[in-house]
């Protein structure tokens, strides 16, 4: 958790892994969430394992709308959500995030890092297509 904290930055608090949200009558668990004291505000992550489904955004807008409501404090800004999964279909995200005013966003994670030699291929192909744009 260390190497994870210092790779946000600076600034991140870690709040809890598997954090219990009580709505009503139901009980929701967000994978992690932080506080970046110099944002002042919390930041939940939710890990999918799979494909991120658009259920997946309307339940982390749902975790945001709690947090908004029920643990910031006056002071705060409003919470960022992070839906991270091994795949996602951009056009549903699209679709799904539309209309969302709540700091919400999807990405895809790798299980691995590339090898050297496909990050030194995938850099050189970047600059020689920004020195052809300028």
């Amino acid at each position: 958790m260390e190497q994870f904290l210092l790779e946000l930055g600076r600034g991140f608090a870690f709040m809890g892994r598997q954090y219990v949200i009580p709505i009503g009558s139901k009980r929701f668990k967000v994978d992690m969430v932080f506080y970046n004291a110099i944002l002042k505000c919390y930041v939940l992550i939710d890990l999918k394992r799979a494909e991120i489904k658009h259920g997946d955004i309307g339940q982390m807008n749902l975790y945001l709308n709690y947090f908004k409501n029920e643990i910031c404090q006056p002071d705060d800004n409003p919470p960022i959500g992070i839906v991270l999964g091994a795949k996602k279909d951009e056009i549903l995200m699209e679709y799904a995030l539309q209309g969302i005013d709540n700091q919400l966003f999807v990405a895809r994670y790798q299980l691995y890092l590339p090898k050297r030699e496909e990050l030194q291929a995938q850099l050189d192909l970047l600059l020689e297509r920004s020195m052809q744009n300028d």
